[in-house]
């Protein structure tokens, strides 16, 4: 194969595809990006054999044909070559690529594209669209709280599923550690009425969010009970589905939280994060003393002494004193976008939920502590 291509777009891409490849990989093939040249675009795939993400670029083909190469070492090759250069790359008689751009020339040994697996995604019958806007912000405003605890395998991804909110039908991504819930809703696309409930893998959602950063347009979404695809643009990413029964995390929301208190979010995101300083680094206990539109965040340390702020907020229960993990309300207080968050909670003991005041399409739920 030999091609011309433009290194801002080959860069760009290579970034997509070589986040996938793992740094230390027992099968050597896994380390490599499989290079397509056709007649005007160049493909480029990675796989660990769980994901596969495939993007096809621009490109000038003066010999089409396939090749692979070691990913992350073409990627900073690329990565460091002058801006605007053209990049030309072509692959020789003893199983290895050349690439020049200017007067820099690298060669790079390759191995058999026979021995790049193809990711097989069998059937997959529900098909749907999401607004890559939409989708961003149920990645984002759900992730923080996917377990990184590998024994709970089930509760590594973001669980998607059509459901009923209110009498109307909602898709839903909900994840939870144990420790906290988020959960948020979008109207439910058509098509997807019928999908199974699926849990996407964490490092699935964190390459997904990657692919649309920079996207507003929409994304086509192909799944079956054991794969799931995203197609936006020129990029396809394609990933197995973790094989598991996600809990029943409605019987976690609690409904009978009669004590509602309104703080406004900036100042109390601040306020947490100031005080947490001197909380100890294992448990990150603050706590949260609240009386009649009044509330104090105090926070101690045998080590390091103590420290309290006020803050005026909107609170008319009787007084409530309650301990949270500082680094979870932080996680929580950050995916609120509105001026104002509302807490709803029982007594020292029991969960409390956490809503953006503005908008009722996420909600949050969070274990108290003994502090």
């Amino acid at each position: 194969m030999k091609l011309t291509i433009e290194r801002a777009a080959l860069l760009k891409a290579l970034a997509h595809v070589q986040s996938v490849v793992e740094r230390r990989n027992t099968i050597p093939i896994l380390s490599n990006v499989l290079l397509n040249a056709q007649k005007g675009k160049l493909t480029l795939s990675a796989t660990d054999m769980d994901l596969a993400v495939t993007e096809a670029v621009e490109a000038t083909a003066g010999k089409t044909g396939s090749v692979t190469a070691p990913a992350h070492t073409m990627y900073e090759i690329v990565r460091k070559l002058p801006d605007g250069s053209q990049v030309e790359i072509e692959t020789g008689a003893n199983s290895d690529l050349t690439i020049r751009a200017g007067r820099s020339r690298f060669t790079l040994q390759c191995l058999p594209v026979s021995d790049f697996p193809v990711m097989n995604e069998g059937d997959l019958p529900h098909k749907f669209q999401l607004a890559a806007t939409d989708l961003k912000r149920v990645v984002d405003r759900t992730r923080f709280a996917i377990s990184t605890e590998e024994t709970r395998y089930y509760l590594n991804g973001i669980y998607f599923h059509a459901a009923k909110s209110n009498q109307t039908d909602v898709l839903r991504g909900v994840a939870t550690d144990g420790h906290r819930l988020a959960r948020v809703e979008l109207p439910l696309p058509k098509g997807a009425s019928e999908m199974p409930g699926v849990i996407v893998p964490r490092k699935t959602v964190g390459e997904l969010r990657k692919l649309i950063e920079e996207s507003d347009a929409l994304v086509d979404i192909e799944l079956s009970e054991t794969k799931i695809r995203f197609a936006c643009g020129q990029i396809v990413l394609t990933s197995k589905l973790i094989d598991g029964t996600f809990p029943d995390y409605e019987r976690v929301i609690p409904a009978g939280n009669d004590k509602e208190l309104t703080v406004p979010c900036k100042e109390f995101e601040s306020a947490v994060d100031r005080v947490s300083t001197i909380s100890t680094e294992k448990s990150r206990a603050i706590k949260l003393v609240l009386g009649k539109n009044g509330l104090t965040l105090s926070a101690t340390s045998p080590d390091a002494g103590s420290a309290t702020e006020e803050l005026e907020v909107v609170y008319d229960n009787a007084p409530i004193e309650i301990g949270f993990n500082s680094r979870y309300l932080l996680d929580i207080t950050q995916q609120i976008g509105g001026g104002d968050a509302r807490f709803l909670m029982s007594d020292a003991g029991s969960p409390t939920i956490v809503r953006d005041a503005a908008d009722d399409s996420a909600l949050y739920v969070l274990m108290p502590m003994r502090v």
